[in-house]
């Protein structure tokens, strides 16, 4: 883990998605962060000492999800897939698809596997995984402020962890997107999905991947304008579980901040490889670009 000292930063942006706004001095207390997210073999090492199941080896109940399909209240998770070509489309995206049998240990179904993916950040777990695997480890989820006054390693409101550039001189500082998304990936940057944890080079705080690879839970409810954060050590912002559903939703369940942006994010679908940049995520949901790192406050 790498130590930080905390203090006032800006947070947010003005210039990108209206959620983000608008940019405000947030203060947040010392502590320590995980360099790289959890990887595969940290999750195992979790799991192998706990016997602990994750929300997507376990078979949904049809009454927590009125009018799901039967096919898909069978033990699985969301599934990166992408179309041949783009067509035009209306409600749930496309290239998302619900793949029994998807869970951590086959990310892409059960065909797939993270044999030889040791370093690559664990996929594939919704918040309570997440949240489990940090109590194990004597660790908490970070807040939403946390997370960007990491992020940023220091460089007050810049667009980027590294700076304002997304490719100085060219060279990729993080695993994102390149081509035309969903259905042209280039990988110029090396990795057409995740990448092992030290691939790119870390922010000014030492910290790897807080930009690209994998999104990461927070601990913070999801509002779409932001918030007041309160102070404190570990404080959160002052939405509440309820305030954070979708109202659309007929589930009705709760959202938390992810932050950091993936491999799937391209400059003209989703540019929110950024520190400033958020993104709800149903605290049941997991898919193969969300991820998570953990803190320890003093």
């Amino acid at each position: 883990m790498v130590r930080l000292d905390g203090g006032l930063f800006w947070m947010g942006s003005d210039r990108h998605y209206p959620e983000e706004a608008p940019a405000r001095m947030v203060r947040v207390g010392a502590f320590a962060i995980d360099e790289t997210p959890v990887t595969n073999d940290l999750f195992a090492a979790f799991v192998a000492a706990t016997g602990y199941v994750t929300r997507a080896e376990i078979p949904p109940r049809a009454e927590d999800y009125p009018g799901a399909l039967p096919e898909n209240l069978r033990a699985g998770s969301a599934v990166f897939l992408p179309p041949e070509r783009v067509t035009p489309f209306g409600g749930p995206l496309p290239w998302w698809q619900y793949v029994p049998g998807a869970n951590w240990r086959h990310p892409y179904g059960p065909g797939s596997s993270i044999e030889g993916l040791g370093d690559h950040p664990v996929v594939q777990v919704c918040h309570a995984d997440a949240a489990a695997y940090a109590a194990w480890a004597g660790k908490a989820l970070p807040t939403e402020a946390e997370w960007e006054f990491a992020a940023r390693g220091g460089l007050d409101a810049a667009d980027f962890a590294w700076g304002n550039e997304l490719t100085p001189g060219g060279r990729h500082m993080a695993n994102t997107w390149q081509g035309r998304f969903p259905h042209e990936n280039l990988a110029e940057d090396g990795y057409a999905r995740t990448s092992p944890v030290r691939a790119f080079p870390p922010n000014g705080y030492g910290l790897h991947d807080m930009i690209g690879n994998v999104w990461e839970w927070t601990e913070d409810w999801y509002a779409d304008r932001a918030v007041k954060t309160c102070c404190g050590p570990g404080s959160a912002s002052e939405v509440t579980r309820d305030e954070s559903i979708d109202p659309g939703d007929p589930a009705r369940i709760p959202r938390k901040v992810l932050k950091g942006g993936s491999h799937l994010c391209a400059p003209s679908y989703c540019r929110r490889y950024r520190p400033a940049a958020r993104q709800p995520e149903a605290i049941d949901t997991a898919t193969t670009h969300i991820g998570f790192r953990c803190v320890v406050r003093d």
